[in-house]
């Protein structure tokens, strides 16, 4: 009987494990809401797509998860390699548009983790043969966006799908979340440009080169606004000279007004400045 007890308690110990290897949140009496999502869809996707999960993020608001759940991508556990691309921080080359027959056989992967915690992943474990950066590019996702390179899953698979010329494959994969769009939106001139390129070198020059010229626009920004405030403030060696002519055609007015045949003349009143406006500056990505 004393067995038959502990095999029982062990086979709910090892059911309690993900195919990652690590514990999952189903047992757990704060997580057991999730097993609603154990359902998966399976969507078809033109190419293969995984993740090692290690479990930082919330499930509800985990993109890779939600991509799990409907079935487009798979788990895999750690010591586990992948044949394709692996896009992650260890990567050593940038995804580029030489990469795209391995992509369109073997698909991409990536790390599920959070940024805090990139010191936890054992990175000598995971990933694969191909494994890469992806080039400068900005996030849309609802916590880091407009922040360089803070990406989630889904939009990191969607940018490699993208730079390798699927750009419908992309579209395809972000239409599942309501902030997706707005990924390949705010990202459309870059990656315009790197899917002219061909290899990693290529791409990281064209990185630099965008990043240079998004540094001077800030300098140019910060010049013309520092330009146009010096224009604000006036001449203050005139400031009194103009008070001065200000009151000589007070008085001329006055006299042009007593030498008028006392005609009815219209109030006529206007504001003693004119409004200045505000300079509308392009908000600061570095």
């Amino acid at each position: 009987m004393g067995k038959g007890k502990n095999k029982d308690h062990d086979d709910k110990v090892k059911s309690s494990r993900g195919s990652n290897g690590h514990h999952s949140k189903t047992f757990h009496k704060k997580g057991f809401q999730e097993t609603k999502y154990s359902v998966k869809k399976d969507l078809n996707f033109p190419a293969k797509m995984a993740m090692w999960d290690f479990d930082h993020c919330d499930p509800k608001r985990c993109s890779g998860k939600k991509l799990e759940r409907l079935g487009l991508i798979r788990s895999l556990r750690i010591g586990q390699k992948f044949q394709g691309v692996v896009v992650s921080p260890n990567g050593q080359g940038l995804v580029c548009p030489d990469d795209r027959e391995i992509v369109e056989t073997q698909g991409a992967a990536v790390v599920e983790c959070s940024w805090a915690r990139i010191e936890e992943i054992p990175f000598n474990r995971i990933g694969g043969k191909h494994e890469r950066l992806l080039p400068y590019l900005l996030a849309a996702n609802p916590v880091n966006y407009g922040k360089p390179m803070r990406l989630n899953c889904v939009e990191a698979l969607a940018a490699c799908f993208a730079i390798v010329g699927h750009l419908d494959w992309a579209k395809d994969l972000l239409q599942h979340f309501s902030w997706g769009p707005t990924f390949l939106k705010i990202n459309k001139d870059i990656i315009k440009i790197y899917q002219q390129c061909t290899d990693a070198e290529s791409v990281k020059k064209a990185e630099e080169d965008w990043i240079e010229t998004l540094a001077r626009e800030k300098q140019e920004r910060k010049e013309q606004k520092a330009t146009v405030d010096i224009w604000m403030m006036g001449n203050p060696n005139r400031q009194h000279d103009d008070s001065s002519d200000d009151e000589e055609e007070s008085d001329d007015d006055e006299n042009d007004y007593d030498e008028q045949d006392q005609q009815s003349v219209p109030d006529l009143v206007g504001s003693e400045s004119e409004d200045e406006g505000e300079l509308e500056a392009k908000s600061d990505i570095f």
